[in-house]
C-alpha cells in the first residue's frame, strides 16, 4: 500500500538569515517566516491530508499550525523530527566554529558520519532517529496522504535514502524554506516524487542557510 508524505521545512528564523547553525535551539519564526507559513499554508491547502505531523520546535510547531489551520487538524508533534544536534557548533556561524574548534570544523566539512560534535548527534545517529521516526509514520498511516513539517536536516536524510546518495557526500541540493517536497512510500521503498515546489513563495524571501 502506498503512503505520501509532504515534508516541509518550517519558514525562516532571523538565525536563518544570520546563518547560524540552528540544531535543536528552539528559535522561533521571524516576520518573514511567517509571510512564507501563511503561503505555503495557503498552497497546501489544495491537498487532503490525512493527518499533519510536525518537530515539537516551535519554528516547525508554528508553521506546521498554519497548514493545520487551513485544514481543520490538530497538529501532531514528534520530537524524532527535531533538527540534528550539532553540539558545541549551536548557535555558531560557520565562520565562528572554524576559529573557536578549527579540529571540529574539519570532521564536519568532511561529513565524517561518525563526529557528533563533542554533545550532538552524529550523522549515522541522526539518520537512525530520522528513518525510524518516518517508518513509523508510514506503518500508522498506510494508503494516506500526510503532511511533515521538519528542519532542513531531516529533509536532506529523507532526500538521501529515497535518492541513494551516501550520508558523507557533500549536499547538492537546496532545501528552501516552507517549498513542499513530496515522498512516497511503498513496499519497494522510499521514493522522491517532487521536490522543491515554492512557486507560492515567489513574492516572500527565500533563505536556505542551515
Amino acid at each position: 500500500m502506498t503512503t505520501r508524505i509532504c515534508f516541509i521545512r518550517h519558514g525562516e528564523t532571523d538565525w536563518n538569515v544570520d546563518k547560524r547553525i540552528q540544531g535543536q535551539t528552539d528559535t522561533p519564526l521571524n516576520e518573514t517566516g511567517r509571510g512564507q507559513a501563511l503561503a505555503m499554508a495557503f498552497n497546501a491547502a489544495h491537498h487532503d491530508f490525512s493527518a499533519i505531523y510536525s518537530s515539537d520546535l516551535v519554528r516547525a510547531l508554528d508553521t506546521a499550525r498554519m497548514v493545520a489551520a487551513r485544514r481543520g487538524l490538530e497538529v501532531n508533534p514528534l520530537p524524532q523530527l527535531r533538527e540534528r544536534h550539532f553540539g558545541i557548533f549551536q548557535g555558531m556561524t560557520a565562520e565562528e566554529g572554524l576559529q573557536r574548534f578549527p579540529a571540529a570544523d574539519a570532521w564536519y566539512t568532511i561529513r565524517d558520519v561518525d563526529y557528533d560534535f563533542v554533545t550532538g548527534e552524529n550523522l549515522l545517529q541522526f539518520s537512525g532517529r530520522v528513518t525510524e521516526a518516518v517508518d513509523k509514520l508510514v506503518e500508522h498511516h498506510p494508503g494516506q496522504t500526510l503532511a511533515v513539517v521538519s528542519h532542513a536536516g531531516v529533509l536532506e536524510i529523507i532526500y538521501r535514502k529515497a535518492t541513494g546518495r551516501p550520508l558523507h557526500t557533500p549536499r547538492d541540493f537546496v532545501i528552501p524554506n516552507c517549498a513542499l517536497n513530496w515522498f512516497v512510500f511503498d513496499d519497494k521503498g522510499w521514493h522522491l516524487e517532487a521536490w522543491d515546489d515554492h512557486h507560492h513563495l515567489k513574492k516572500v524571501l527565500l533563505e536556505s542557510a542551515e
